[in-house]
């Protein structure tokens, strides 16, 4: 029998946070997950759904307010999916996400011995976005954009967002003011009708260029020059007016086709010494101050003489190849997104880095290959997504044991259950370092680093 019931009100102490930034109470073993509490802190709320194994509450009122709350300064905290601990200063943000890191490592990877140093933060940890997609959409007769609400597709209005750049602020509220009178009907999403999708804003830290991409349903777009003429009012360092047209009925944001509608195809950036170009549909990383600590982490790990062959797999368009490819004897990338690996080899060729070698294909299936080829790595680098190194991978890095793996995790939990793999099959973790690439949410990037067991 559960020891509380739904619509019941209690006071409880919060012990810990989830991964995604609820406060966790326990009432005799029975956890509640309560939005909005902090560890440390006395809460009376209200049990809102009681399931077997665990229930939800609503915060009610903070009896002993943690030393590490503050005010969220966003006014759409509350109701945006955007960030999910604006409420926990930054201090207790690193330390909660190392905990999040060395918990997983120790729990799922059962590596209690290996070292989780702490978390390499921001000075500044607001504003750091060179990425925003927002969508658009109406309610109550009126035009709305900003960010999706909490594990809803309904749009939390906004003009400011604190975590993404002035500029994508600028054109969010004024396309927004101007949208009905240049006659673009933005899109709903339950009835497939309107135009306006998204605007996807990218702006290049290293030249300041900026890209603005337009999501429609449709490739007709008579309103484009008008468009066109009110971003660059708004934003004078936009170089780029992308259309991308995507005429399905999903929550996808791309579509298939891209269209230039006014200047260049790509904007270029630029991270420790290494250019970019980046089109419309590139993956680049969202925080490019973070991206050149997490990359020269990664590159301190591989440990490079200018003697080694190594393999990056998941590498993208090469962001992490090419910070390699400069201390490295020979650099190989595989990568499954084919358009990116043209990218990528794009890169190298900006960068006038000419021992590279990059492939499209899956890495389990290539990088087998290239060693039959004599193509072997001394070290390997991964940098997979959320759900971890593919499996077949895994037994891939086990059967040709390079004598060095860095692995870069952006889940603590795949990292862990993918250490223990390696761990199990002859390799043995060093240490990892926790970076922090999304301040004010639950999300923390880390690099580890294995040595193949002599």
């Amino acid at each position: 029998m559960k020891p509380v019931s739904k619509n019941e009100r209690l006071l409880v102490h919060v012990e810990d946070l989830t991964h995604d930034g609820a406060g966790v109470a326990k009432v005799e073993g029975y956890p509640l997950f309560i939005h909005g509490a902090l560890p440390g802190e006395d809460v009376h709320i209200h049990v809102l759904k009681t399931l077997k194994s665990y229930g939800f509450a609503k915060l009610l009122q903070v009896e002993n307010a943690s030393p590490f709350r503050v005010e969220a300064p966003c006014p759409v905290f509350d109701t945006c999916g955007g960030c999910q601990i604006q409420h926990l200063s930054y201090e207790g943000q690193m330390t909660f996400k190392r905990k999040l890191v060395r918990d997983a490592i120790t729990r799922i990877g059962k590596l209690p011995d290996v070292p989780v140093h702490a978390v390499k933060g921001m000075e500044d940890p607001w504003r750091y976005r060179n990425k925003s997609q927002i969508p658009f959409g109406m309610e109550n007769g009126r035009v709305v954009a900003g960010f999706y609400q909490s594990r809803s597709h309904r749009i939390a209005d906004t003009d400011i967002c604190l975590i993404q750049t002035p500029e994508a602020d600028t054109l969010m509220a004024g396309i927004k003011q101007k949208l009905m009178e240049i006659g673009i009907e933005p899109y709903e999403e339950e009835t497939h009708r309107g135009q306006l999708r998204h605007v996807v804003v990218r702006k290049a830290r290293a030249t300041g260029e900026i890209m603005v991409v337009l999501i429609t349903k449709k490739r007709k777009f008579p309103q484009a020059a008008r468009v066109v003429e009110l971003i660059r009012e708004l934003v004078p360092e936009t170089v780029s007016v992308v259309q991308n047209v995507n005429p399905e009925k999903t929550n996808v944001i791309f579509g298939d086709e891209t269209i230039t509608v006014w200047g260049k195809d790509v904007i270029e950036d630029k991270i420790g010494g290494v250019r970019f170009e980046i089109s419309a549909r590139s993956f680049y990383q969202i925080n490019p101050e973070q991206t050149e600590v997490l990359y020269g982490q990664a590159l301190e790990y591989a440990n490079l003489t200018g003697n080694e062959t190594v393999i990056d797999a998941y590498c993208g368009i090469g962001t992490i190849s090419l910070f390699l490819a400069k201390r490295a004897k020979f650099v190989m990338g595989v990568e499954i997104v084919a358009p990116a690996i043209e990218d990528a080899k794009r890169n190298a060729e900006l960068n006038g880095l000419s021992n590279t070698l990059f492939e499209a294909g899956p890495a389990e299936q290539v990088i087998p290959r290239w060693y039959k080829e004599g193509r072997q790595a001394d070290v390997l680098v991964v940098d997979p997504p959320r759900k971890g190194c593919d499996e077949q991978l895994l037994r891939t890095i086990l059967k040709q044991r390079p004598q060095r793996v860095v692995y870069v995790s952006c889940n603590p939990a795949t990292l862990a259950r993918d250490l223990r793999i390696l761990e199990d099959g002859g390799y043995r973790t060093q240490e990892v370092q926790p970076v922090d690439m999304f301040p004010q949410s639950t999300h923390c990037e880390a690099v580890a680093w294995l040595q193949l067991e002599k």
